[in-house]
């Protein structure tokens, strides 16, 4: 059972279902700055995966991806071939999308190119510093900023795929590159106080 971390104060942002899995997600995850190149590569492709799914359809998934994507290592994916691609293929515990799947095998691929500079690249677009939004209501947040256009056009000039705008605001919001908790939320202090101390 996932501990509630709500106090009474307020209320979880309301976009988290009941679900346990979300509500773990909404108090451990989304929105606390990341830094880990292979924590953010799986923040990546989730966020690709998602793409005309529900995001619960993605963490139900989530467990199983991690075990057979090799635990979202760069430098495994990399090397998968068209043998693994079509086990995938067969997998029901995965997105089995071609595309999707060939997507984060290339950037995987893209991501050890980068060799080390892949979090420093993606965290430029915001200076290496977490923005601290401060939305009240869910209409206010956007589906995409002039940050997410610019982490797109960067990752599409290194070759990556799957990183639209959208895609890349979604990612920037759950790897805390930007607080998009309502402010209403306990999550939004709880992310800003982790952000004030945080260096890249």
């Amino acid at each position: 059972m996932v501990k509630d971390t709500v106090s009474a104060s307020g209320e979880r942002c309301p976009w988290c279902t009941s679900d346990p899995l979300y509500i773990d997600y909404h108090d451990r995850e989304w929105g606390i700055p990341e830094k880990d190149e292979r924590a953010l590569f799986e923040r990546l492709v989730l966020e690709g995966m998602q793409a005309g799914l529900s995001w619960l359809t993605i963490l139900k998934k989530r467990a199983h991806m991690q075990d057979a994507f090799f635990g979202f290592d760069p430098e495994r994916l990399a090397r998968a071939d068209e043998s693994e691609i079509r086990a995938w293929l067969d997998d029901p515990g995965v997105i089995r999308h071609r595309g999707k799947l060939e997507a984060m095998v290339n950037n995987a691929r893209h991501v050890v190119a980068l060799d080390g500079e892949f979090v420093p690249l993606v965290w430029s677009v915001v200076d290496g510093t977490p923005r601290q939004n401060g939305f009240a209501t869910p209409r206010s947040v956007p589906s995409e900023t002039d940050a997410s256009r610019a982490m797109a056009k960067l990752l599409k000039k290194a070759g990556f795929r799957f990183v639209g705008p959208t895609t890349c605001y979604a990612f920037m919001q759950s790897a805390g590159f930007v607080n998009d908790h309502l402010v209403s939320c306990p999550a939004f202090e709880r992310c800003g106080t982790i952000a004030a101390s945080w260096t890249l």
